[in-house]
């Protein structure tokens, strides 16, 4: 059997003046070494897309992280200059594939941005600067460390027994490496809290009702998929959906032919 093919969103970078269609290369590392998929990477525009012809075509959907923000005004609130960077084409194109990818049954990992982008798309809100909140710890990058150090495993978060991630990493603490400005604040309705940090930031996610794997962590299990065990089993999680999913495709490709 072929591999499967997973969707993954591209963000907008500008270099040297120029607009690029981009993924961080971990991710789609990850995808490969450690789900055994093969990653698409989908360019972000603003408007002009056909969903369905995208899905059509993948077996997953993969919603990485990114340094720049979902657009408050997606989830009602106001845009301050400190909630940026943004990248409407992004949004514009993430959430659409995020809510059809659920409807269709099509296996979702969403990570860091993703689990937001998440979020939004099923209904929920964001708080931003969080570690300016009281109680709330600095979920941000370390300064002055190189990109190893900024990854390092460091933080605890805690499973709940029962859930989806329990299934997959086992429930209690798990030691991960979350990098993060941002998190959910209001928890769209459909979302179902599966793993929390000490100071409540909800650090995962899995869709109530959805009929295939559809997850989403705050964490950066892409970074370490080769090599840390939970990192690795998230994605090998995933890669089975999809590697299920492209199968039953196949399956009703034939008998309908």
């Amino acid at each position: 059997m072929m591999k499967p093919i997973v969707a993954v969103p591209a963000d907008i970078r500008t270099l040297d003046g120029a607009d690029w269609h981009a993924v961080q290369h971990q991710y789609v590392r990850a995808a490969l070494n450690a789900a055994g998929v093969m990653a698409f990477i989908i360019p972000a525009f603003e408007k002009g897309y056909d969903t369905d012809a995208i899905l059509d075509r993948v077996d997953g959907l993969l919603v990485s992280g990114s340094a720049s923000n979902v657009h408050p005004s997606l989830y009602g609130a106001e845009a301050r200059e400190s909630d940026g960077p943004f990248d409407p084409a992004r949004d514009a194109t993430a959430i659409p594939l995020i809510r059809r990818a659920i409807d269709r049954a099509i296996p979702l990992l969403a990570i860091c941005r993703g689990i937001q982008e998440l979020n939004v798309a099923l209904g929920g809100s964001l708080a931003s600067e969080i570690h300016e909140q009281e109680g709330i710890w600095d979920h941000r990058k370390p300064a002055d460390v190189d990109r190893d150090g900024m990854y390092a495993i460091r933080q605890s978060v805690f499973v709940k027994e029962g859930s989806c991630i329990a299934r997959i990493i086992g429930p209690g603490e798990v030691l991960v490496n979350s990098l993060h400005r941002q998190a959910i604040a209001k928890t769209a309705p459909r979302l179902q809290v599966e793993a929390i940090a000490e100071d409540g930031t909800i650090e995962a996610v899995s869709v109530i009702d959805a009929k295939a794997f559809a997850v989403g962590v705050q964490w950066h299990p892409e970074y370490w998929a080769e090599t840390d065990k939970p990192s690795n089993q998230i994605f090998a999680a995933f890669g089975d959906a999809a590697r299920e999913y492209a199968a039953a495709k196949n399956v009703s490709m034939k008998v309908k032919a």
